[in-house]
């Protein structure tokens, strides 16, 4: 398995990540506490794209790297991993 393509990446993904458990703990409160189901629902969709926001980024870093591997510079490859996160 190849490591994630960059450090400044690897923080990013751990802080998004960090994120995401604050929304599903502030979720799980909303259950507790029987907040309304349309915040709930609102809250749990939020929290989804952020985890697809997260996936979005690793899967473009897993790209990078792997042009990166067939010789393509990093400055060429950039543009595809930042097409993904922005579209993806």
């Amino acid at each position: 398995m190849k490591q994630l393509c960059q450090k400044e990446h690897k923080q990013a993904l751990i802080l998004r990540l960090k994120r995401v458990e604050g929304q599903l703990r502030g979720l799980q409160r909303l259950i507790e506490d029987e907040a309304p189901c349309e915040t709930i629902a609102q809250q749990l969709s939020a929290s989804r794209r952020a985890l697809d926001k997260a996936y979005h980024t690793m899967v473009g870093c897993m790209i990078e790297v792997q042009l990166m591997g067939k010789g393509v510079a990093q400055s060429d490859a950039r543009p595809v991993v930042e097409m993904l996160s922005r579209y993806g």
